[in-house]
């Protein structure tokens, strides 16, 4: 568990406010008839406009700067030509690297109107993850975050998916410690300040379980029913969480 410093916790802020900034732009994007290969350009563009880099294009090999999950699919798609229409539901996950240290995000927006299913879907997974936030303070241990997350979708009917995590963030896209979505309360390593998190809950309205596809990429739910995800990056400070991530008006 990798505590960061105050002129290191400076430096994350920096790389996050960025990538908010870029999701802001992604968001006014996601409309009927947007091409997700476009945007994922752009995004692109944008992130070397300020002097940065995109954390995921060639990561492990993979193909985009932004992770772009329409419907069914949970995390890791790769934005492609077909045009988003409406009543899609469409996951982003961009990353960045800047100055050394890493911003990364993830929001889940509707393409024009979507069904109250899908609204209700995306609503608890924004409020799974707030209240997994409220647990990111010192003196709780990791798998509070986790069990308030899974509580929160569970009671809700819905599938929390187990094979992928958040994590640890810094000067590494991907540090420890790990941080599943689901678990036992009181459990796990004791949070500290100066420790930087990514969470990121991932809810399905079905099953739990997933699989990977062809291009050992995409995750897509075993049901094929609808996926959200939606991350922050948050760093313990001494008055409690601090939320680095956040969309601009």
């Amino acid at each position: 568990m990798l505590l960061k410093s105050e002129s290191e916790i400076e430096k994350l802020e920096e790389s996050n406010r960025l990538v908010s900034a870029v999701m802001s732009g992604v968001r006014d994007r996601i409309v009927p008839g947007a091409i997700p290969k476009e945007i994922d350009r752009w995004v692109e563009k944008e992130i070397r406009k300020h002097k940065a880099v995109p954390a995921f294009k060639g990561y492990r090999g993979f193909p985009a700067s932004v992770c772009f999950s329409v419907n069914e699919t949970v995390v890791h798609g790769i934005p492609n030509g077909r045009p988003l229409i409406e009543g899609d539901v469409c996951s982003i996950d961009i990353g960045v690297l800047l100055n050394g240290f890493y911003g990364d995000m993830a929001r889940t927006f509707p393409v024009g109107k979507i069904s109250k299913q899908a609204r209700r879907l995306l609503r608890v997974a924004e409020q799974a993850l707030a209240i997994g936030i409220q647990q990111f303070k010192e003196g709780n241990r990791l798998h509070d975050i986790s069990a308030a997350i899974q509580t929160k979708a569970e009671e809700n009917g819905y599938g929390v998916v187990r094979d992928f995590v958040g994590h640890g963030i810094g000067r590494s896209l991907h540090e420890d410690p790990q941080v599943p979505n689901f678990g036992k309360a009181a459990t796990g390593p004791r949070l500290k300040v100066g420790l930087a998190l990514a969470i990121e809950p991932m809810l399905n309205q079905g099953t739990h379980e997933v699989e990977v596809l062809d291009d050992s990429w995409t995750v897509v739910t075993l049901d094929r029913k609808l996926s959200v995800h939606v991350e922050d990056t948050v760093v313990l400070a001494k008055d409690g969480p601090r939320i680095l991530t956040g969309l601009h008006n």
